[in-house]
């Protein structure tokens, strides 16, 4: 199939990613919505089960970025860690609204302990493959449009399926998403490996491409780079975990009873996010590319996250029914449309081609370190009484995060800006 650079092919190689985007939409929608509502754990403990995520992307991405680069084993050196990667990744989903059965076979009754351990693995299987799952793309398709065009396909159908899952959560309750979820992360990272072929030349080739491809990384602008995009994973990881508290208290009607209240925050989270990603995946192409080609693409990331603040400062002050909340999340949606998109293009220009696994597997530990820091986002929350104060948190970091932003040197002219690809 992949003799021909079609349509078929170009899909077939985005379902890996789109596997492990689905994967983390489902965690993003349900994770803590269970957590509280189904096992009563409190917002500081949430917080602390969420720590996990980033404890395995710290190790997980990096390594797997190092190793997959010369490894070679069942048929390929990308498809074993997508393979054992999906595959706990989707028997991780399953089991999120089983932690209390998970519990029971393991012994263990601290139900934050079961809850850490199916968390830390959810996201390590997850971070063992998202890299593999983009670098597959570059290993098979030739450097130039072909190579555009296999990112933005990927892009595309990872985000309508992210879309996707919010949707079912919401209309459907996130039981079933888990359900359709754990079937789709499966099907997506195992199957199309019977389809794709990886040619072992590549390591080869890649092995004597290293004197000529090799150039010097640029670390005064990489720091410059990680610290913006580290205050902005920093407002965006707590929006993704403490939000249920936020709906819970300023949006769901006082005097439901628990079961009605819960499915209604349920949903409401849902829908947020389901407007939130399909900004997120549309943008980039229709407006964010278009627009870095004239202006470049660091005054568009500084400017697209600058609106995200004033966006996260909106909710906190007038968001205080459903309607109001999703609107506000599609100015919201500006910004993390750039997120997901321009930084590793910036970033791209100034590191060392040749090792380029293994900086994208640094890069993005300026996710996984401010994911980590918003654990103590939960606890300050939890000493407050109004739960508002969640977006002035994520407004002042997004804020900050714009203004590093511009400190940061765009080196492709604008006209040839890059086009975007997955920072996640």
């Amino acid at each position: 199939m992949q003799k021909h650079l079609n349509k078929l092919f170009y899909a077939t190689l985005s379902l890996p990613s789109t596997a492990m985007g689905f994967a983390l939409c489902i965690q993003i929608s349900a994770l803590s919505w269970i957590l509280s509502t189904r096992f009563n754990l409190e917002i500081h403990e949430i917080g602390i089960v969420w720590a996990a995520g980033p404890l395995a992307g710290i190790f997980g991405q990096v390594i797997i970025g190092l190793i997959s680069d010369d490894a070679w084993f069942w048929g390929g050196r990308r498809r074993p860690f997508i393979l054992i990667g999906g595959t706990l990744a989707a028997l991780m989903v399953f089991l999120l609204p089983r932690i209390d059965v998970v519990g029971k076979v393991l012994g263990i009754d601290d139900m934050v302990i079961v809850a850490v351990i199916i968390a830390l693995t959810l996201d390590l299987s997850i971070n063992i493959s998202f890299n593999p799952t983009r670098s597959i793309i570059a290993d098979l398709t030739p450097e130039g449009e072909a190579r555009t065009r296999g990112y933005t396909w990927m892009q595309t159908i990872s985000g309508f399926f992210g879309v996707l899952a919010y949707v079912i959560g919401a209309t459907m309750g996130n039981d079933v998403l888990i359900s359709v979820g754990a079937g789709i992360v499966f099907l997506f990272s195992v199957v199309p490996m019977f389809f794709i072929k990886e040619e072992r030349e590549l390591v080869k080739k890649s092995a004597t491409a290293v004197a000529t491809v090799a150039t010097r990384a640029d670390w005064g602008q990489l720091w410059r780079i990680y610290i913006a995009h580290g205050f902005a994973w920093l407002g965006v990881q707590s929006m993704f975990v403490y939000t249920y508290g936020f709906i819970q208290q300023q949006l769901v009607p006082a005097g439901l009873d628990t079961r009605a209240a819960d499915a209604m925050s349920g949903q409401i989270i849902a829908y947020a996010f389901a407007v939130l990603n399909t900004v997120g995946f549309l943008l980039p192409a229709l407006v964010l590319a278009p627009l870095a080609r004239r202006i470049g693409r660091v005054h568009t990331q500084a400017a697209c996250i600058a609106i995200m603040a004033l966006g996260y400062f909106a909710i906190a002050t007038m968001a205080r029914t459903p309607m109001m909340l999703y609107a506000l999340m599609a100015v919201v949606g500006i910004g993390w449309s750039a997120i997901v998109s321009l930084p590793f293009a910036i970033m791209s220009d100034k590191v060392d081609k040749s090792r380029m696994g293994f900086f994208m597997g640094v890069f993005n530990l300026s996710v996984v370190l401010p994911q980590l820091m918003s654990t103590g986002v939960g606890f300050v929350l939890k000493k407050v009484p109004d739960q508002s104060t969640l977006y002035l948190i994520c407004g002042v970091s997004l804020a900050i995060s714009a203004a590093l932003w511009c400190l940061v040197k765009d080196d492709a002219p604008a006209a040839q800006a890059a086009m975007p690809a997955s920072a996640h």
